[in-house]
Order: C-alpha cells, then sequence, then structure tokens
C-alpha cells in the first residue's frame, strides 16, 4: 500500500522549533545536535492530559525521521528536510487504522484495568490468555470485572502484586513519583542512559570481523534491501518495525503457533510479513538462527533472559552475525530487582507515578493514565531511530551496532503540563482528509489508514503489504525485496 502525500499544514499553523524532548531522544540515540535543523514540525492540536503528550510524541517521531535524513545524508552528501505533523502524530500514536464496514476489538479485556485494593490502587494486565489465568488463580475468583474488584479488595495491593507477579501474570501497583523515585527499581532506572548503545567493535570471540556489507541506501525507499527479523509484540516493538517497513525495509515477523493480539495486530503489521516457529523444536530453532544469520536488523521485545535460554544471548547473535543491528526492548530496566519483570506501558503508568500524578492533576478518585499508550509509541519510535542510526554506523564504519530502550526509562522522560489544560488546543479527531486515499484489503476486512504523520522530502512513507494476520506467511526471506 502506498499512502497519499502528507497534507501541508503551515497555512494553518506557524512552524515551530524543535522541542527539548527531540533533542533529548536525538542525543540519547547519539545523533549529532546540527543534524535537527532538517527538522521542522507543523500542525495544531494536542492530547488533552496533565503530561506533555504531544510533545512527546512528535518528538519520537522527529528523531526516526532525523535519523532517516541523517542516512540519506551519508549515503547521498544531501540532507533532505523532514517534516512531522503534530496533529496527524497525535493520531498514529492511537490507532492508525480505520476498518470500512467491521471494528476492531476491544482493546482490554473484560478483567483488565484498575482495582481498589484494601490499601491503594493496583492495575491488572490480562489481555494475554495466560496473565488471566494467572491473576485469576491468585484472586480465586470468576473471569468478570465485579467479580475481580470483590476478590482484590481483600488483599494489599503490593501483596497481590506479587503473587500474580509470582504466578507468571502482570500487575502493578500504583506509586507516586516520589515512591517511585525511591523504590529500588525507580533508583536503578534512574541511573540508566535513555538507550544503551555499543558498537560490535567490542570482543566478539572466534569472530574474524565485521562482514563486509555491500548495501546502499536508495533515495527514494532509504531502507529498500534491508532485512528485519521482528521478535516483538505488543506494542513498542511493533510500532518500530512498522515504521521501518514504510521506508522499505523487509521485515519479517515470527510468532509463536497460538499466539494472538486480536486488539492490535491489525493496525501493527502494516507493511510486514507475519510467520510462525515453535523455538521448543530443534527444526525451527535451526530456521530462526538461519534468519538470525541473514538478518540486518533485529528487533526483539523478549523479557532479558529469554533468548539466552534459547542459545541466542547478544555474544551468541553477534558470532552469528557480526554486522547485526541488534535492537532490544526491556519493560522496567536493564538494571535493578526488577530488570526480567514482565512489564506493559499501562503497568508502567502506573509503576513510575504517572497514573498517580494524572489522578492528583484531575482532581480524580482513580487513576488518570495518558490518553494514549504514548510510552510503548515513543520507545518504538526510539529504537526505530537506534537502528537506522546503526544502519548510518555500518555504511560509514562497516560495524553493526547494540541498542537497548526500556520503557520505564522512556517513562521518565515525560513531563507535566507547566500551563493549565485550558490553554491546550484540544485534538481534532481525523475526518477523510486525513486518511489515505487507497483501501487496504487487511485479513479482517477493508480499511484505510491515516496519512503518515512524518515526510522526508523525496522520500514518502509507504507500505506494500497490508495488514495481515500473524502466521500468513512462511518464516523465510524473500529471494529480492528491491520492490519494498
Amino acid at each position: 500500500m502506498r499512502s497519499d502525500s502528507i497534507i501541508s499544514n503551515e497555512d494553518t499553523a506557524e512552524r515551530r522549533p524543535v522541542s527539548r524532548h527531540l533533542h533529548t531522544f536525538w542525543e540519547a540515540a547519539g545523533g549529532h545536535a546540527p543534524l535537527l535543523d532538517a527538522v521542522r514540525v507543523h500542525g495544531i492540536g494536542e492530547r488533552v492530559s496533565p503530561f506533555r503528550v504531544t510533545d512527546f510524541a512528535t518528538a519520537a517521531v522527529g528523531a526516526a525521521g532525523a535519523a532517516v535524513a541523517e542516512l540519506l545524508l551519508a549515503a547521498t552528501g544531501e540532507l533532505p528536510p523532514v517534516r512531522v505533523d503534530q496533529r496527524l502524530t497525535s493520531l498514529w500514536f492511537g490507532v492508525s487504522l480505520r476498518p470500512q464496514g467491521w471494528k476492531l476489538p476491544p482493546i482490554w479485556d473484560v478483567v483488565a484495568g484498575n482495582y481498589r485494593a484494601r490499601d491503594r490502587w493496583i492495575r491488572l494486565h490480562t489481555n494475554a490468555p495466560h496473565h488471566r489465568e494467572a491473576a485469576l488463580a491468585v484472586l480465586g475468583c470468576a473471569a468478570d470485572a465485579e467479580s475481580v474488584a470483590q476478590a482484590v479488595s481483600r488483599w494489599d495491593a503490593g501483596a497481590l502484586e506479587t503473587a500474580i507477579v509470582e504466578r507468571g501474570g502482570c500487575a502493578a501497583m500504583m506509586y507516586s513519583r516520589k515512591e517511585w523515585a525511591e523504590h529500588p527499581q525507580g533508583r536503578s532506572v534512574a541511573t540508566e542512559p535513555l538507550l544503551h548503545l555499543r558498537d560490535a567493535t567490542y570482543a566478539t570471540q572466534g569472530a574474524t570481523g565485521i562482514a563486509a556489507h555491500a548495501w546502499r541506501p536508495a533515495k527514494d525507499r532509504p531502507l529498500r534491501g534491508i532485512r528485519v527479523l521482528d521478535l516483538t509484540r505488543i506494542l513498542a516493538g511493533p510500532v518500530a518495525t512498522r515504521f521501518l517497513a514504510g521506508l522499505g525495509a523487509e521485515v519479517l515477523r515470527i510468532d509463536p503457533y497460538g499466539w494472538e493480539e486480536p486488539n492490535t495486530v491489525p493496525d501493527v503489521v502494516l507493511g510486514k510479513r507475519c510467520a510462525r516457529l515453535n523455538l521448543k523444536e530443534r527444526a525451527d530453532l535451526d530456521t530462526l538462527k538461519r534468519l538470525l544469520r541473514e538478518a540486518d536488523i533485529v528487533v526483539h521485545g523478549y523479557r532479558a533472559d529469554a533468548l539466552a535460554h534459547l542459545g541466542f544471548d547478544a555474544e551468541q547473535r553477534r558470532m552469528l552475525n557480526p554486522s547485526l543491528i541488534d535492537v532490544s526492548l526491556d519493560a522496567y530496566g536493564w538494571t535493578g530487582p526488577w530488570r526480567e519483570r514482565r512489564g506493559f506501558d499501562s503497568l508502567i503508568q502506573m509503576s513510575t507515578g504517572i497514573a498517580e500524578a494524572g489522578m492528583s492533576v484531575m482532581g480524580s478518585d482513580e487513576p488518570v493514565s495518558l490518553p494514549v499508550q504514548a510510552i510503548d509509541h515513543a520507545t518504538g519510535y526510539l529504537m526505530a531511530t537506534a537502528a537506522v542510526r546503526g544502519l548510518t554506523t555500518r555504511l560509514k564504519h562497516g560495524v553493526g551496532i547494540e541498542a537497548r530502550a526500556s520503557l520505564a526509562r522512556t517513562a521518565a522522560e515525560l513531563q507535566l503540563r507547566s500551563e493549565p489544560m485550558s490553554e491546550v488546543v484540544a485534538l481534532a479527531m481525523d475526518g477523510p482528509t486525513d486518511r489515505a486515499l487507497h483501501v487496504e484489503s487487511t485479513s479482517w476486512g477493508p480499511a484505510v489508514r491515516l496519512l503518515p504523520p512524518l515526510e522526508i522530502e523525496g522520500a514518502p512513507l509507504a507500505w506494500s503489504y497490508p495488514a495481515r494476520a500473524l502466521g500468513s506467511y512462511e518464516p523465510q526471506w524473500l529471494a529480492s525485496n528491491t520492490d519494498l
């Protein structure tokens, strides 16, 4: 699918300088500040929130655009202008897909949500069946919100969180920002960089050096010829790889048999081919090894130890593929006692004090989350920024890189508003002029997409595949992706 050109907002909104968030994201990815001169922000309208969600979103998309401009500068000697539409960016941080004659499933499972325990609030994340089963097993109740609320009310939040996590589920009690800053995991996250970065010149025992790579970016499709192995699930990782697909990369997503994400997959698998492997089977494990060896970029969101248990820790991945761009995600950070804990955007908001701050600012008697899963989306674009900058590093120096992001560390960058919310120009919902004319034939029915939030002069975001159900393709690379 190839989207229409972005509609300019220059007649309706004054061009604005880049934000502090953009400088922070770009510098975290190792970018040089002068390159941000190519980035311009347009458009009006913000997500209404006690936090600066729209600035945060615009900066994340802008950093990814700057990385693409830098890559093209390295290849062509010319730095293309980058335009970020603030309003479209805010909309993409929600859902980009507009079904025609059918509906997307609800975002949340019937049990998922915030519940009042004896002492404070707690959030249960139960979208995955095994996570729901873990929570219900601990609570010993039926799978409906009323029964869960009654059961949760008999627990202290901290004890319930611990019990559910130990059972393999996902839960987070609500902390204030001050409490999180004093928590052992909060203190650990505060010492981490926004992105952990290193290039592949570090020891790769037994390797003969970094493999030569003849690829060079095309001016109109900067990532044409690049293979991206997508080992990610909800939601930051899929956002990152969707962006890479829009630049022409061949993205192959791998999921286990039986795994589904009905409430997010139609939105995030745009431009990808999705296959399945059973990594408990030797033949499928060998297939993954081959895919890794032949990839340019791998993006993975497994817990910190998961790939290591399969025999693919960071050093082994580098041995398999010395020129690999290796980008990974963790929920609660890469150090500290919770470094291997499962987590999602909504849980991070509870743990890090975002939901409590929203509750306080809004004068609510229950947690107030962000209007969209902005931590997930922003982290996804930050990961994409690191991946594209990794290609620039490889193009210039012949080495791969490693980049590691975490939701908790990204959340630490989100700022409360300094001005009253009454001064915010609220985001107008999208209409026909905000949508591509092309009808996308998804696995679930016809749909249209919002116009892309980002324009890189001469290299528009465009996706070659419509959204297809998980497991629709074979786990193999294309013989050639020159048409992507």
